[in-house]
């Protein structure tokens, strides 16, 4: 695997059932970070999870419309899960900086170039970048799809070798996850068309889903970026695909 690698962690991965943050797995993906730095890696981490966060920290006693309870979750949870993910990594002596963006930063012009510009002197200074949407102002309209468009935009603005956006399965099946005789797409060549086998369904606790995923991995493959899609919830997922990739289940979508 190359050397610059974008990881999307999904609300999904972050959550337990009951849609509290799951600190227990988080710990375990920023130790596999910290490995994965170890080894020579620089790390971009698109984390979801805000929402979330602040959903559990607050006990409002009036009605919120969507917008107002995106606006409101994301804020206090934002804080919460930066401050939970500064304290994770400090452990290893590893610095992390926040950087909220929008889609309108993806344009072309000073915006986009600002953003790049950050993200660059973060990496050269050892700095491990958090990246998130900014849902306190992104809505409606100005919202990605979700935080898989998102990677896949900062994987192209930061020249990364491999994006690996983690979910609650292996990856693409050739049917339902759940039938039994269901069978992982373990590599997709340029070009292939996957779109018969996307399931519709939409995360539990996120906005995206495995199509979400799909048309992200198509797109940012498509200019030479690795994709791979794995499961979250496997212990030392990371770390497996690095050093055991053939034994390791997940979905790959080569480059040309």
């Amino acid at each position: 695997m190359s050397r610059r690698i974008v990881i999307k962690v999904g609300s999904n991965v972050l959550t337990r059932i009951d849609g509290k943050l799951d600190v227990t797995r988080m710990s375990a993906l920023v130790d596999q970070i910290a490995w994965l730095r170890k080894q020579g890696y620089e790390v971009i981490l698109v984390s979801s999870g805000a929402v979330a966060c602040g959903r559990r920290e607050l006990t409002v006693d009036h009605s919120l419309d969507s917008v107002e309870q995106r606006q409101l979750y994301s804020a206090v949870g934002q804080v919460k899960l930066v401050g939970l993910y500064y304290d994770l990594f400090r452990e290893f002596g590893i610095h992390v900086g926040q950087v909220l963006t929008m889609k309108e930063n993806f344009e072309p012009g000073e915006q986009y170039q600002n953003q790049q510009a950050c993200m660059t002197v973060m990496l050269e200074n050892d700095v491990l970048p958090i990246v998130n949407e900014n849902d306190t102002v992104s809505v409606t309209e100005l919202m990605f799809t979700d935080n898989d468009e998102l990677s896949g935009l900062i994987a192209q603005m930061m020249n990364a070798d491999t994006l690996i956006l983690l979910s609650n399965i292996d990856g693409i099946y050739n049917t339902h996850p759940d039938d039994p005789d269901a069978e992982l797409i373990r590599k997709v060549a340029p070009g292939r068309d996957l779109s018969e086998y996307i399931q519709p369904e939409k995360s539990a606790f996120g906005r995206g889903g495995m199509h979400s995923k799909y048309t992200t991995a198509r797109k940012v493959s498509q200019t030479g970026i690795r994709v791979i899609i794995a499961n979250g919830e496997r212990d030392n997922i990371l770390i497996d695909l690095i050093e055991k990739p053939t034994e390791t289940p997940h979905t790959e979508f080569e480059t040309k």
